[in-house]
């Protein structure tokens, strides 16, 4: 068999990777302008720098003879799979992204994208979540997806409203403190 039809040994390795999170059936990929812009800062870095150098290395290490004992030919060919699989997930999520302004929102009571909303458990306790795009947001930062069972939940309602949300351990009552948005530019 032709070695260019067989698979590189490593090559199972990179399945280990978590997946995306996948976009709802329909959907839209809402995300921030600053959500835009860190993507496409991370894309252009991908290109312009990381997989050039990367590539260099394999090159360099290509030219040193025997590659299937060669760590740095190995290692540098499994990179730049990584690079390349980031690169095209980055590539199709920034072409099917729809950028929306939370600030048009701001003073508003009504929750939308990009809203930083205040809410109380049914165990009294106060939690800040901010409603961001599925490729932005950091829980261990407050932020979580507009897909979210709490985003869903969220959604739509006011300072003041009583909202059911949906948990493993059923339905539980939250009621929405408070709503802001960032200012306008």
């Amino acid at each position: 068999m032709n070695k260019a039809f067989t698979k590189e040994s490593g090559a199972d390795d990179d399945d280990d990777e978590p997946s995306p999170a996948p976009l709802p059936a329909g959907g839209k990929n809402y995300i921030t302008p600053s959500g835009f812009a860190r993507l496409r800062g991370e894309l252009l870095e991908l290109m312009d720098n990381e997989r050039p150098k990367v590539v260099e290395a394999v090159h360099w290490a290509a030219r040193n003879g025997d590659r299937s004992e060669n760590g740095d030919y190995l290692y540098g060919k499994k990179r730049l799979r990584e690079i390349d699989r980031r690169i095209r997930f980055l590539t199709k999520r920034l072409e099917i992204a729809e950028i929306t302004d939370p600030s048009v929102h701001h003073g508003s009571d009504q929750i939308f994208f990009g809203a930083t909303v205040t809410y109380a458990d049914e165990s009294g306790q106060n939690r800040t979540v901010t409603i961001l795009g599925i490729d932005e947001a950091d829980s261990a930062k407050g932020q979580v997806s507009w897909i979210a069972p709490i985003a869903t939940a969220l959604l739509r309602a006011r300072e003041g409203d009583e909202v059911k949300l949906m948990t493993p351990v059923g339905v539980q009552e939250i009621e929405v403190l408070t709503v802001s948005y960032p200012a306008p530019a």
